[in-house]
């Protein structure tokens, strides 16, 4: 019987060492996630595959208010946004002060919201489209792959011809320049 009792007292206490372990381990993965987030964030890598000087493909894509645009023409200012991107909520106020404090007119404004199938829109689509014109797309289309978009979110300043200034996933890499 002491043996019987001296070994659930050992497994007892391994148990209660895993337990503690196991602990220490997801607190560490809490940890190391945030880390990679931050890192994600401050060290993103190119999300714009098309170059400064390069002018984006030729597109076509129907507003949210149901007019037909065409593109790049005419646009100033690209942004790209994803209903699974985590970090593209906190970029929608980034975006409207940036279009708000370049005085660029909404005209010239192209705010692009990838969403899967049978997905409805971010909340945050009417915000956008006090600013910009507004389309919602899937990660295939035409307007994503004319900017060569491959991370979110994406931004891209472009000249009067339509040539790509500066593109980059923070606005901060963004030149502020008076485009009105």
């Amino acid at each position: 019987m002491p043996v019987l009792i001296a070994a659930v007292i050992i497994v007892g206490l391994l148990c209660l060492l895993d337990l503690v372990l196991t602990f220490g381990v997801i607190r560490r993965l809490r940890e190391h996630t945030e880390y990679l987030q931050t890192r994600q964030l401050l060290d993103a890598p190119a999300v714009v595959n098309l170059r400064a000087g390069r002018v984006p493909e030729p597109f076509t894509a129907v507003t949210e208010d149901g007019a037909a645009i065409t593109g790049p023409a005419g646009l100033r200012l690209a942004g790209f946004f994803s209903s699974t991107c985590p970090a593209c909520p906190t970029r929608v106020g980034p975006f409207i002060e940036y279009v708000r404090a370049n005085q660029i007119a909404r005209d010239d404004v192209l705010a692009t919201l990838v969403v899967a199938a049978d997905t409805p829109p971010p909340p945050y689509l009417p915000l956008l489209a006090e600013v910009a014109r507004v389309t919602v797309q899937t990660d295939d289309s035409q307007v994503i792959k004319s900017f060569g978009v491959v991370g979110y979110p994406a931004f891209c300043l472009l000249d009067a011809d339509g040539a790509m200034v500066a593109s980059g996933f923070n606005l901060d890499t963004l030149p502020a320049t008076a485009m009105a």
